[in-house]
């Protein structure tokens, strides 16, 4: 029920809005379409996710698929920075991760949550990176994630690469475009950080807890500006790969996921690949050794080193 805020301050946005909106973006009847959504920035939407969902999944039709990134909500990451009592609770009694039971995670949106429990909705078994579908290629994009390298493939992004997925930013930031993870992941360049983490699952003799590696998604696995992931998304929509419009209230993008994944792990390989590396060593080598250089040579040189010494060579 809208807020009597709400009432004064915005519009009712209508199923209709949105099927018309997400249709004149580019979806289309049979789409494999991997949503992000920010409720909030649509407007007041009348019967609040679940409508959404309804206005999309008739937008593609019965032969399309709808996905969401779920995770799982109050996953226990880096345990042993919490305080004693915190981590012992969460060791001694947090519930293990359960793909059918366990809810998704609230920072994405409400939307995966809701999309996770629509009837007929499947599920991939990976607690950090779980994806939900609902439509015709539900089961097979989700059947199989392995827990490590989990955005690499054999994994739910590879397959909606190989599906040709459009990807729906709705209204959602460029920052949370997930796909992007799998062009980190494929992408040839040396030093990738990487990270180990420790999960529950859920077992018939109680929660079994694993030790999973997979590229650092959360601090970034190559030193990017302050945009993050945002910065490749911006130089793809600048190139031409993906189109812009708006969804009721909402700024939204349309990816598709081929052009976006190729777009995005060149972009990756011509900043952090092997030569640019050395070419940035070398440079900084020869101002570093080079006394007539002046302070802007000292500047560069300065804003290299850390970067170098920072990858794994």
């Amino acid at each position: 029920m809208p807020t009597d805020r709400a009432v004064r301050e915005l519009q009712p946005v209508r199923r209709s809005e949105l099927i018309d909106g997400v249709r004149e973006l580019g979806v289309r009847e049979g789409s494999l379409v991997l949503v992000h959504a920010s409720l909030s920035s649509l407007g007041w939407v009348v019967g609040g996710p679940e409508t959404v969902v309804r206005a999309l999944l008739e937008a593609i039709g019965p032969a399309g698929t709808l996905a969401a990134v779920a995770s799982w909500d109050d996953i226990p990451f880096r345990l042993d920075r919490w305080p004693p009592a915190w981590r012992a609770a969460y060791l001694e009694e947090m519930p293990g991760f359960d793909p059918e039971l366990s809810e998704a995670n609230r920072e994405y949106g409400r939307l995966p949550e809701r999309l996770r429990t629509w009837p007929g909705a499947r599920k991939s078994a990976h607690p950090d990176q779980r994806v939900v579908a609902v439509g015709q290629l539900a089961d097979w994009l989700t059947a199989s994630h392995p827990l490590h390298d989990s955005f690499g493939p054999g994994t739910p992004f590879a397959r909606l690469v190989e599906g040709r997925a459009l990807v729906l930013m709705l209204g959602a930031p460029l920052s949370s475009l997930t796909l992007l993870h799998h062009a980190e992941a494929i992408a040839r360049a040396p030093g990738k950080r990487r990270w180990s983490y420790s999960l529950p699952f859920a077992t018939a003799a109680g929660p079994s807890w694993r030790t999973l590696r997979d590229i650092d998604s959360d601090r970034g696995p190559f030193p990017y500006g302050e945009a993050g992931l945002g910065e490749i998304a911006e130089a793809a929509l600048a190139a031409g790969v993906g189109v812009s419009g708006r969804v009721a209230e909402a700024g939204c993008h349309l990816f598709g996921a081929v052009e976006l994944v190729a777009f995005a792990t060149r972009w990756i390989e011509e900043r952090f690949g092997r030569r640019t590396i050395d070419a940035h060593a070398n440079a900084s080598e020869r101002a570093a050794n080079d006394p007539s250089r002046n302070s802007d040579a000292t500047a560069f040189t300065a804003g290299v080193i850390p970067y170098r010494t920072w990858v794994k060579m």
